[in-house]
């Protein structure tokens, strides 16, 4: 028997390690101990029988069990931590790892105990980067739901007429609330959840992470940040476009064409071994040789001031990054590919798509079409 334990207390509908180690999915918390390579759930009587049904552990226990041995050690008022302590005292548990969100007040009390407790680096499981072919094709059909979204979204746009330099539909401004209202109730008919999907258009869009507000105005860029989770897979797509209603300025255009050619960049480099920080590195290099410096310009960042992606699975942001830190990417990982461009004198341009990195190179996951102007 081992004397060290993997061990996660948390809620699996908001922890993706525990979710990906149980494949069980629950609103409230438990315990998952790792102990000689075997999975252990710890569940409360709610879940218990569900637990067993529906997950892959190789042993479910049941908390009301150890907590009625622990009673009958003279243990008034026992709780998870004693349950814990019963089950890894009878498997020789002395040293546990644990993952950074690990809860403070668990960790004080099984030290307390004398337990060694050490703290296991992101993913806490490893093999969580490299996808298996289900994994992918679970990514590949929340990645199309999405695109349909989008192309409703985008759709409504393009439908839209200019009234005073605003953009109005049957009658009412066009405006990023309604926008995203589209996207959310399309994505929710498919049992797909978004949230904080952004709208931007014009200045708006200089915040990459502003979601937008108000009336969308024409000639200017709106863009599109749509990353919705599979209520189904649990897995997540992550897409953006920027659109734009009317005619576009030429630096508009000339800012297109460049994180256009900024993604064509990353994909011709992209593969297994390569380190994410020479792509990003190439993309800032043809944006800064195009005339697109990036730095503090007027008081405020300016240019091309974020990651040019990240990995992508049961979390949004997760491990690898194509960044300017160094990752050394490895086939089976899917990471996405958003070079983007900010400029307050013509707003915001950002592209994304989703990509497998292979072992000769990377695979596009996502086939939504890249068209600036809308007729």
């Amino acid at each position: 028997m081992g004397d060290e334990a993997s061990l996660i207390i948390a809620a699996s509908e908001q922890d993706a390690n525990l979710y990906y180690a149980t494949r069980f999915w629950a609103p409230d918390p438990f315990i998952f101990a790792r102990i000689d390579g075997r999975g252990i759930l710890v569940m409360s009587e709610l879940e218990v029988d569900r637990a067993r049904a529906e997950s892959k552990a190789d042993e479910v226990l049941a908390l009301s069990k150890l907590l009625s041995e622990a009673r009958q050690k003279g243990i008034a008022s026992p709780g998870m931590v004693e349950a814990l302590d019963l089950l890894f005292k009878e498997r020789g548990v002395t040293s546990v790892r644990v993952p950074g969100s690990f809860p403070v007040a668990f960790a004080d009390r099984l030290r307390a105990k004398g337990y060694t407790l050490t703290v296991g680096k992101e993913p806490f499981f490893p093999e969580r980067t490299i996808k298996t072919k289900e994994e992918v094709a679970a990514i590949r059909e929340t990645i199309r739901l999405t695109e349909e979204a989008l192309k409703s979204a985008i759709g409504v746009i393009a439908e839209s007429e200019i009234r005073n330099g605003e953009l109005w539909l049957r009658g009412k401004p066009l405006t990023s609330e309604l926008v995203r209202k589209l996207l959310h109730l399309t994505l929710m008919g498919s049992d797909c959840l978004a949230r904080e999907t952004i709208v931007a258009g014009g200045r708006q869009a200089c915040d990459p992470h502003m979601i937008g507000s108000g009336p969308l105005k024409a000639n200017e860029p709106i863009v599109l940040d749509v990353f919705p989770v599979s209520l189904k897979s649990r897995y997540y797509a992550d897409i953006t476009r920027a659109v734009l209603k009317g005619r576009a300025a030429p630096k508009v255009k000339k800012m297109y064409a460049a994180v256009k050619q900024g993604q064509e960049i990353a994909f011709g480099m992209l593969r297994s071994g390569v380190d994410g920080k020479g792509v990003h590195d190439a993309i800032l290099d043809y944006f800064k040789k195009e005339g697109f410096p990036t730095g503090e310009i007027g008081g405020r960042m300016q240019g091309f001031f974020h990651g040019t992606g990240h990995g992508l699975g049961l979390e949004i942001h997760e491990p690898p990054r194509v960044s300017s830190a160094p990752d050394i990417l490895k086939a089976g990982q899917v990471v996405t590919v958003e070079p983007g461009l900010y400029y307050l004198d013509a707003g915001g341009i950002r592209l994304e798509d989703d990509v497998l990195i292979t072992e000769t190179g990377c695979e596009i996951l996502t086939t939504f079409p890249k068209l600036l102007e809308l007729s």
